[in-house]
């Protein structure tokens, strides 16, 4: 009796210790064999703002961008290949405040930040503070693969890239002329509170794009993995060196093949405190709600408390994709299995 007893027992323990990701998640049905959902950055992004000429250009800038990515997936590519290729399209636009478009600090200087997440291994590779890589999610990766290190910095990144092979460029390379008026619009605020004696602000949110504007990238390849990539320019005006969500793990990047992948754009402290992208993918593995579920709560009720404004974008697991946003608008785009092209701008 005794020995039918302990085996009840052991038989009890072992499943109360099961995986808590095994936990039925909502929506299990396979949705696409491959996917690939991207995001241009959230915020104030409002139709009357917009000149038909502007919306024209982002609506093909990610048309392209996605499209590439979604072309690597239908071949038999990897979501890392497809997740970098993306990405650096939009690294490429001055449309998006990420590599060619970012954005300024304060001291009139562009510094990146970039991350990579693999689902499959939970590697990661992420930089911050670098100002003369040409593409900063590509060193990212480069992070990921050949570095013991997860997050490199500054000087110290620029070196590494260095040693890696990547396209080095002069600090001039990110300058555009529309992110240069942005910061002196900020700074000639700031200095006429200063003179007031008001509280100065140093992000003001009345300057199109003062925070918003990162890129990122979700993908899910025919093999079942998911990769997760952000790449961003940062906050105008930032000052002290200032690091955001985009490079860190967990907060603006995060993927997990039990799971769920996830990119995000928005005010970075409140991603960082919140550590919203791993939150996500937390909340389907230890209470089995669906994606949808899942960045719902995240982003409209638990950011939207902190007092955060942004957005994600995801993939699970089955290939099922959300984009949710707090704010007016998002430039996002996904492409299914079937070549089904979704691009959207406004909150609809």
């Amino acid at each position: 009796m005794k020995k039918i007893v302990s085996v009840i027992l052991i038989m009890l323990l072992v499943m109360s210790c099961k995986n808590p990701t095994e936990k039925k998640i909502k929506n299990t049905a396979k949705a696409n064999e491959f996917a690939i959902v991207i995001h241009g950055g959230a915020g104030t992004i409002l139709k009357k703002n917009m000149s038909p000429e502007k919306e024209k250009a982002y609506q093909e800038k990610l048309t392209e961008a996605i499209t590439v990515g979604h072309n690597i997936l239908k071949n038999g590519g990897t979501s890392v290949d497809a997740v970098i290729k993306t990405i650096q399209v939009m690294e490429e636009s001055p449309l998006f405040n990420a590599g060619k478009g970012a954005v300024f600090t304060h001291d009139e200087t562009n510094e990146l930040d970039a991350s990579i997440m693999t689902g499959n291994d939970l590697n990661a590779g992420a930089v911050a503070g670098v100002s003369n890589v040409k593409s900063p999610i590509a060193l990212a990766k480069e992070v990921m693969l050949h570095s013991p290190h997860v997050l490199l910095s500054g000087q110290g990144a620029s070196v590494f890239a260095k040693e890696q092979g990547l396209e080095m460029v002069d600090p001039s390379y990110f300058y555009t002329e529309k992110r240069f008026e942005s910061l002196q619009k900020i700074k000639k605020k700031m200095k006429a509170e200063l003179d007031h004696n008001t509280t100065t602000a140093f992000y003001d949110p009345d300057i199109k794009d003062a925070k918003f504007g990162t890129v990122g990238c979700v993908a899910l390849d025919k093999t079942g993995n998911i990769t997760a990539g952000t790449s961003t320019g940062g906050m105008t005006n930032k000052r002290w060196n200032r690091i955001g969500d985009s490079p860190i793990i967990g907060a603006g990047t995060y993927a997990n093949n039990e799971t769920c992948g996830v990119s995000s754009t928005g005010w970075g402290e409140y991603f960082i405190r919140g550590v919203v992208a791993y939150d996500i993918s937390a909340m389907m593995a230890y209470k089995g709600v669906s994606l949808k579920e899942a960045t719902t709560e995240v982003i409209q009720n638990k950011l939207k408390k902190l007092g955060g404004t942004g957005g994600v974008v995801a993939i699970d697991k089955y290939g099922n994709m959300v984009y949710e946003f707090n704010t007016a608008g998002m430039y996002r785009a996904s492409m299914n299995d079937k070549g089904v092209l979704d691009v959207k701008i406004y909150k609809e």
